[in-house]
């Protein structure tokens, strides 16, 4: 079956290109102009991937992300028209992917959506074959914070923590290098990997997630603990 990519877009012209370049790739196409279509057809069409306009009628980009993330993990590549800040963060808090500001060139477009499908595939790999082949546990233990890698999960105080799959893959890799001053830019490189187009904003806001997860007071965290100048250090 080929893979399926939903584009949730009100502009005629932009639906159109769009539609035609992802077609000449390969892939299967479907679009809608409106919030509240967009949520009926993922949830019945199940896309591969979601490019996903902030400003549409019905619902606007960031509350049909949000109701998504309630019931599926399928990657959401969010487009604004606007450079400002505050859409990107806010776009990454309700559970974007990636970001792309208009106007952008295809070649770069296609290039994200190539990341975020090969990153989705390598995840459902990964389960299939801890499914296939059960091994023994692997835990991290840090007081009352447990990291299970082998089920892929937190726990604190002995609940278990709900966690995006990024956060999780940015908390383990802090607590396998515990103590070492961790930069931007290489906890980006080695947690979303050399592919993504982003930048260090992303660690920031999933490391503003993280404390107030795991820290007893989130303003003043003992636990990840920022170095001035340099990035992030896990203390444990």
């Amino acid at each position: 079956m080929s893979t399926r990519i939903l584009i949730v877009e009100d502009e005629p012209a932009l639906q159109e290109t769009l539609a035609y370049n992802l077609q000449k790739e390969g892939y299967e196409v479907h679009v809608t102009a409106d919030g509240y279509q967009a949520l009926e057809t993922a949830r019945f069409w199940t896309p591969d991937l979601i490019l996903l306009d902030i400003m549409l009628p019905g619902l606007d980009g960031f509350e049909v992300c949000r109701r998504l993330r309630r019931e599926m993990n399928t990657p959401v590549l969010m487009l604004t028209a606007r450079d400002d800040e505050i859409d990107r963060v806010v776009g990454l808090e309700v559970g974007a992917d990636d970001y792309l500001t208009k106007p952008f060139s295809m070649r770069e477009l296609l290039a994200r959506v190539k990341a975020q499908l090969r990153r989705a595939q390598l995840l459902r790999d990964e389960i299939v074959r801890s499914a296939a082949a059960p091994a023994p546990q692997e835990i991290l233990t840090f007081e009352n914070l447990t990291i299970n890698i082998t089920r892929r999960e937190a726990m604190l105080n002995g609940q278990i923590l709900p966690m995006k799959p990024k956060e999780y893959e940015l908390l383990l890799f802090l607590a396998q290098h515990r103590g070492q001053m961790l930069s931007r830019e290489f906890i980006l490189e080695r947690v979303w990997g050399w592919d993504y187009i982003g930048n260090s904003r992303t660690v920031d806001v999933h490391i503003r997630w993280l404390r107030q997860k795991i820290e007893k007071n989130p303003a003043k965290p003992e636990r990840i603990v920022t170095v001035r100048g340099g990035g992030y250090r896990f203390e444990g």
